[in-house]
């Protein structure tokens, strides 16, 4: 068992979403004290369905007790079917296509884990970390609202416009890259008349229109565009702009995301940072080596977290070897998935009508959907560290606390 200093770690992680409370739970396991900073009032509800997939992902959720409790609030898989403007079916992909061994809603995910390391966690909510000052012996972090404090560490697990990130590695636009589309969801006020199970879609050139029991979710092509990500207004317009022409169901969606007062808008892009940390300072999750879609974020991000918080248990006096340690461990698996995530814009909304119909005809063959699955299963796989010996009574402690 790795021995700890006298006295606790601190370890401040910016975000709650996903790999910042599963980053929690494991610190808080291996006797570190974990605080975790959100700049959303509470925990975010709702969202888009997230999957997990072969046996790294399922080994990482079953070594932390949550697996059985995801698998009881799994969607069951979301197939997904492609139609013309006359709701004939051009292309249909089974559950296991986009949800995995394991499909559930982000909301719900982000509360199981929230759940689980809560019991050794502080949280804060609705604050923002403003700087970082490192020191010889921590680093002092000032808040939006909260007084300053100082940390032995400090992890970024906020997203793909990750906050620390920009603050100890600089600017966003050094590190992300914008891969060509822009993506857009939001929950729908009444269901619409949807016979097929899972989500439905409709294509044009570089254009993807769908809806799901779930909410509208649309693709579209386009160069960068300067927006301000926190003017729901103008984002409305710009998805608007895009699909005003479009037939189908298209008309219906728009008219209830002029009604919708939350929106998810993003450009479908790529996070690459050149080292993962920074003297006191580490990335983990889409922070470090993130897609916006289709780069399996979710399940890495939980692989990540483990592997972080495993290397930091056995150096707790050496921050730079574990870091070390953890980025040469994830990195490589990292990227393998995050490659993923480039292709999925093509595939969503293909840029030509040539590029649709090759789309809808490979992936109508058997075979070449089964070999695509199991490709995804060899890229979500690592050798993982074997897990920490943990003192008796702080495993007595965590007993109970995986069920929300």
């Amino acid at each position: 068992m790795p021995r700890h200093p006298q006295h606790p770690v601190t370890v401040l992680i910016s975000g709650a979403s996903i790999a910042g409370p599963a980053l929690a739970y494991w610190l808080g396991r291996h006797g570190f004290r974990p605080t975790v900073v959100e700049i959303a009032p509470a925990l975010r509800q709702g969202g888009q369905a997230v999957d997990f997939r072969g046996d790294t992902h399922l080994t990482v959720l079953e070594r932390m007790g949550v697996l059985d409790t995801l698998r009881r609030i799994q969607t069951g898989g979301s197939p997904m079917t492609f139609v013309d403007q006359d709701d004939k079916e051009l292309l249909h992909l089974p559950a296991e296509f986009a949800g995995g061994d394991i499909e559930v809603l982000r909301g719900d995910l982000s509360r199981v884990l929230y759940e689980a390391s809560r019991p050794t966690t502080e949280y804060v909510f609705g604050d923002s970390v403003t700087r970082l000052a490192e020191t010889s012996t921590g680093v002092h972090v000032t808040f939006d609202h909260s007084p300053p404090r100082t940390f032995d560490l400090v992890i970024g697990a906020d997203g793909l416009h990750s906050n620390i990130r920009r603050l100890a590695f600089g600017p966003e636009e050094k590190h992300v890259r914008h891969l060509g589309y822009y993506a857009a969801s939001w929950a729908l006020p009444t269901r619409l008349d949807l016979p097929r199970p899972g989500s439905t879609g409709y294509n044009a050139p570089g254009r993807l229109a769908s809806a799901s029991a779930d909410g509208a979710f649309f693709v579209f092509a386009s160069p960068a565009v300067p927006y301000d990500r926190h003017d729901l207004r103008a984002q409305k317009e710009l998805v608007t702009r895009a699909f005003s022409s479009l037939p189908w169901k298209t008309r219906e969606l728009l008219a209830t995301l002029h009604e919708t007062p939350e929106l998810y808008f993003d450009s479908i892009s790529r996070a690459d940072v050149d080292t993962w940390s920074t003297g006191r300072v580490a990335l983990v999750g889409d922070a470090a080596c993130g897609a916006t879609i289709g780069g399996m974020g979710t399940g890495t991000g939980i692989v990540a977290a483990y592997v972080l918080a495993s290397e930091l248990a056995r150096t707790p006096g050496d921050h730079r070897a574990a870091f070390a340690r953890y980025e040469s461990l994830v990195r490589p698996y990292a990227e393998g998935c995050q490659r993923g995530g480039d292709r999925t814009g093509p595939f969503l909304a293909p840029a030509t009508r040539l590029g649709l119909r090759l789309r809808n005809t490979v992936l109508s063959r058997p075979r070449c959907l089964a070999w695509m699955l199991k490709q995804g299963q060899k890229v979500s796989t690592l050798a993982l560290p074997e897990s920490l010996a943990l003192p008796e009574s702080l495993t007595r402690t965590q007993a109970g606390a995986h069920t929300p």
